[in-house]
C-alpha cells in the first residue's frame, strides 16, 4: 500500500446526502483508508438547482470539490453516472472507478419505466418518497435496521422538490448521455450490485463491466437498492480487494 493511501471519494445517490455512506466509511477507514463524501449538487449542503442540469454539469461541480490528486472514485446510483462522467472526459483525476448500483445503457422497456416515474415524480412528493421506500427496502425485508429505513425516509421528504427533479432527471436519461462513452474509460473499474435491485439491476452491472475496457462486475447476495446499507461490509470487501489488486496489492 502508498506511504500515503490513494483517498476514496464517494458520491451519493438522488435525494440522498453524504451520510449515506457512515456504515461504508467506518469499514474503510479501518483498513487505513481515507475517505470524502461529497454532497452532490442540489442535495445535503450544496444550494438548490434552479435550472436544467447534465451530468457534465453535475459532474463539473462535482470535480471543483475533489481533491486535485487522482482519487478512488466511488459512485452510487446517480453518483455512479456523474462518476462514470468524471472518469470518462478526466481521466488524470481518478485512479479507479466502482460503479454502485448503477444503471446502465437501459433497454427501452427499462427506460419507460423510470421515465413513467419521473413523469408522475412532483405531483405527490410525499406518496413518491413512500414508493422509493417500499422499492428499496420491501416490507419483507429484515436485514436493515428501522432506524436506517427511517433516515433515508427523512432525508428524502427533506429534498428541494424542484431541485430533486433537476436531478432525478439527470438519474433518468443520463444512461444515455454516458452510455455511448463507456468504451473511452481506461481507469481500472468495478461495476457491483445487488443481487434482487429492481432497477440498477445486476444485468446492468455486467453490461457496465462488459463496456468499460478494464471493467469487471460483483453480485451481492440478497441485497437491492440499497446495498451500500444493506450489506455494508460485502461492498467493503470487494472495493478494498479491488484496489488493493490496482495498486499492486493483495490478488
Amino acid at each position: 500500500m502508498p506511504d500515503s493511501p490513494t483517498p476514496v471519494v464517494l458520491l451519493h445517490g438522488v435525494g440522498l446526502d453524504r451520510a449515506m455512506w457512515a456504515p461504508l466509511i467506518a469499514s474503510l477507514e479501518s483498513a487505513d483508508r481515507p475517505c470524502l463524501a461529497l454532497d452532490l449538487p442540489g442535495h445535503g449542503a450544496q444550494p438548490p438547482l434552479r435550472e436544467a442540469q447534465t451530468l457534465a454539469t453535475l459532474g463539473a461541480d462535482v470535480l471543483d470539490r475533489m481533491p486535485a490528486e487522482p482519487v478512488h472514485l466511488v459512485g452510487f446510483s446517480l453518483g455512479a453516472l456523474i462518476a462514470q462522467h468524471i472518469a470518462r472526459f478526466a481521466p488524470a483525476r481518478v485512479a479507479t472507478l466502482t460503479s454502485v448500483n448503477s444503471v446502465c445503457r437501459r433497454t427501452p422497456e427499462e427506460a419507460e419505466k423510470v421515465e413513467a416515474r419521473l413523469a408522475t415524480a412532483g405531483v405527490d412528493f410525499a406518496e413518491g418518497v413512500e414508493a422509493s421506500i417500499e422499492r428499496w427496502y420491501p416490507a419483507a425485508t429484515t436485514s436493515v435496521p428501522q432506524g436506517i429505513i427511517d433516515a433515508t425516509r427523512a432525508t428524502l421528504l427533506a429534498n428541494d422538490i424542484e431541485s430533486y427533479l433537476h436531478a432525478y432527471t439527470v438519474f433518468v436519461r443520463g444512461d444515455r448521455e454516458i452510455g455511448p462513452e463507456l468504451g473511452g474509460i481506461h481507469a481500472p473499474a468495478l461495476a457491483i450490485t445487488g443481487e434482487h435491485d429492481p432497477g440498477s439491476t445486476p444485468e446492468m452491472s455486467r453490461r457496465l463491466a462488459e463496456a468499460i475496457p478494464d471493467g469487471r462486475a460483483v453480485i451481492v447476495p440478497g441485497t437491492r437498492h440499497m446495498m451500500p446499507v444493506e450489506d455494508a461490509p460485502a461492498l467493503a470487501s470487494a472495493l478494498i480487494s479491488f484496489i488493493d489488486e490496482t495498486e499492486g496489492g493483495r490478488p
